[in-house]
């Protein structure tokens, strides 16, 4: 076999292979075998049609045709190591000559990792919120705790913003009550938005037993976006009743013994948090530095391809679970078709982008990812995704989506390494000393190459994805 590289561009090449039709043997022998068992000849037993017989009954084309779809996989994987080739996704394969008996030649078009030059990234210098827990912060800690510990109790008298009405419902449109428009005894705390737009407004002064109506867009259902006329009765107005802020309180709602003791530990709890978001603004904030100093050729087949996952991902898996469109989710977010389409391209390649800098960084480096590494990492994301660490060990490994686990460990390694080499001050100007969390780091990493809000363990992005079975040329027409 011979084969020979042209490169098209800095992402793309057209291979060129000649293949001597001896080396064909063994997939029409193959091919033979496949139709033997395939097809029925007056005379003769299943799998024993002699080879003539079959060129006669059904062409030699055909057994040809089956021949070369068998073996282009083979030889297009042999030209892609001879050539030293890092190819992405699928290629485009065109069968040039098929001589009966002399050759076969076919070229193969597939995109390329480009050759990246790492920059140097000793210098880059960010800016990161301090780290700063007020006691306004700790107080609306605890009023939340509080919040949750709090008690109703009916009384007698008009509702007013902040108590729990019981209520029905009743939705007209046209005059014509809505097959779905009654709910009966819903439990509606006033001022928590989470009803109809204009029931608080309605509610309140209302007693038990009053009635109010009031006009609304309907949020869901089969008239959903429609202007209904909504009669809403008051069936009981209940009174929250918060706990005494006290030491009772606080053996109440926490292992703690006293307030003090309580609030001490919101503050822990609020520095730790607020030391985690500080530490993952700044590995954002040294990814995107980095971005801006490394020149990345972006294959026009792998952007178009992540384009499409991620606007397929958004549709089928996000807003999917919330009940929404991508009209009504560019409605809500206030945005044009032609927006989104901009937004989501440049998604694309700052994640492709990011994928290619950091993937050779690992090279560069020689970063490899240990097996307590990898158990760590596929722990974090399974609780992140709401499964078990054995549910989601298990679909990892049953969509072949252990190489792309060990690439975001690797990738967050990379970008630790660059963190750790960056200067990262506070707002108040004092040098930030951050721990070397790879896994945090990971997650910077890959949160640039998601959309929105990422779905736990989903589908491999292209740019996941784009070590796939490149050996499959696919079928071909002889």
């Amino acid at each position: 076999m011979k084969s020979a590289v042209e490169t098209l561009n800095p992402t793309r090449v057209r291979l060129t292979v000649e293949v001597p039709f001896e080396e064909l043997k063994d997939s029409l022998d193959a091919a033979y075998k496949k139709i033997n068992q395939q097809v029925t000849v007056k005379g003769f037993r299943k799998g024993k049609i002699p080879a003539r017989v079959i060129d006669q009954r059904f062409g030699r084309g055909a057994v040809l045709e089956e021949a070369v779809n068998d073996a282009l996989p083979k030889f297009y994987t042999e030209a892609v190591n001879e050539g030293e080739l890092n190819v992405l996704g699928q290629p485009e394969v065109d069968i040039k000559e098929l001589k009966d008996g002399e050759l076969l030649s076919f070229t193969a078009e597939v995109d390329i990792r480009p050759e990246i030059e790492i920059p140097d990234y000793s210098g880059i210098e960010v800016t990161v919120d301090a780290v700063e827990v007020t006691d306004e912060d700790v107080d609306k800690s605890v009023e939340q705790l509080r919040d949750r510990f709090a008690t109703t109790n009916v009384v007698e008298r008009a509702a007013a913003a902040g108590d729990v009405v019981s209520i029905d419902l009743e939705a007209k449109v046209d005059g014509e009550v809505l097959p779905d428009g009654v709910a009966n005894d819903v439990s509606y705390t006033i001022g928590s938005g989470e009803l109809l737009d204009g029931i608080d407004e309605a509610v309140i002064g209302l007693e038990a037993g009053g009635e109010a109506t009031f006009t609304s867009e309907l949020k869901g259902g089969a008239a959903e976006g429609k202007p209904a006329e909504v009669t809403v009765k008051v069936l009981t107005v209940s009174a929250r009743e918060l706990p005494e802020l006290d030491d009772d309180f606080a053996q109440t709602a926490s292992e703690f013994d006293t307030l003090d003791e309580l609030k001490a530990d919101s503050r822990k709890r609020l520095e730790n948090m607020k030391q985690y978001d500080q530490a993952t603004q700044a590995q954002e904030r040294v990814l995107e530095e980095l971005l801006k100093l490394a020149e990345v050729p972006i294959p026009e087949k792998l952007l178009a391809d992540e384009i499409n996952t991620r606007k397929h991902n958004l549709e089928h898996h996000q807003l999917g679970q919330m009940g929404l469109d991508l009209a009504k989710y560019l409605e809500i977010q206030g945005k044009t078709e032609e927006e989104f389409e901009e937004e989501t391209k440049d998604q694309a390649v700052k994640g492709i982008k990011t994928q290619f800098i950091l993937d050779e960084l690992v090279n560069k480096e020689k970063l490899n990812v240990s097996q307590e590494e990898l158990t760590e990492h596929l722990m974090r994301r399974a609780q992140s995704s709401g499964m078990s660490p054995d549910q989601f060990a298990q679909a990892v490994v049953e969509g072949g989506q252990v190489p792309m686990l060990v690439g975001e460990v690797a990738r967050g390694k990379a970008l630790a390494v660059v963190v750790e080499s960056a200067k990262v001050v506070d707002t108040n100007g004092e040098t930030v000393d951050l721990e070397d969390d790879e896994d945090e780091a990971a997650e910077a990493a890959e949160g640039a190459e998601t959309v929105e809000a990422a779905t736990p363990a989903d589908d491999a992005s292209a740019a996941d994805g784009e070590q796939g079975d490149e050996a499959k040329a696919g079928k071909t027409d002889a």
